[in-house]
């Protein structure tokens, strides 16, 4: 592996509070860091944006070949004790939220499993940083609270109490969230809803970018 830090992944342990979970802080160098940002596709605006979405450069599609390689699935597979037999993995990029993201919530059942690989050079404020949390209720009650700082994985298995969540935050926050997906359907499904939503906004750019003119 040229950018993940296996041997870190390998020496992060499963915290099972709120709900289990695995943080891999500097997964990927701060210098490797530097180089895939400087690759990180264009996104016209907040959401999520499939693969058939973007245009991949050098090092950012260097790195999403190693995210899917078969040695992440099988290390996810080791410290949650999960079978992802069968489980197709797809991935999404996101690079901005808006201020009334980040509400509380647990993802759909569709996805197994979720990592959420950030790849922002430094976090100084405080929305913006994922709160896992001991209930629906409040945000006021995280158990965990992940910097978005880039090459920190987070890891996760859906369930019915995996609650989080953050702060509002408007701007940049880069990001690319995995998920092991139920079935081959759904995964197709995510994906073409996504890429839907990826179309209509980069047209909505393009309009506004004429009218600019």
């Amino acid at each position: 592996m040229i950018y993940l830090d296996t041997a870190a992944f390998e020496a992060a342990q499963v915290d099972q509070k709120p709900f289990p979970h695995l943080l891999v802080e500097n997964f990927i160098s701060g210098e490797n860091v530097a180089r895939i940002a400087a690759d990180f596709p264009y996104l016209p605006g907040p959401g999520a944006f499939p693969p058939r979405a973007l245009r991949l450069r050098a090092h950012f599609a260097s790195l999403i070949d190693e995210l899917c390689a078969p040695w992440l699935r099988q290390a996810v597979e080791q410290k949650f004790q999960l079978d992802l037999a069968g489980r197709p993995l797809i991935w999404t990029a996101r690079g901005f939220v808006r201020e009334r993201d980040g509400a509380v919530h647990t993802d759909t059942r569709s996805k197994v499993v979720t990592l959420l690989l950030y790849l922002n050079e430094g976090w100084t404020g405080a929305g913006g940083r994922l709160r896992l949390l001991r209930s629906r209720e409040s945000l006021d009650d995280p158990d965990v609270e992940v910097a978005p700082e880039g090459g920190t994985l987070l890891v996760f298995p859906r369930s019915d109490n995996s609650w989080h969540g953050h702060l509002p935050h408007a701007g940049q926050r880069r990001a690319i969230q995995l998920n092991f997906m139920q079935d081959v359907k759904v995964a197709r499904r995510e994906q073409a809803r996504h890429l839907l939503s990826a179309r209509a906004k980069q047209c909505a750019a393009s309009l506004r970018i004429i009218k600019a003119k």
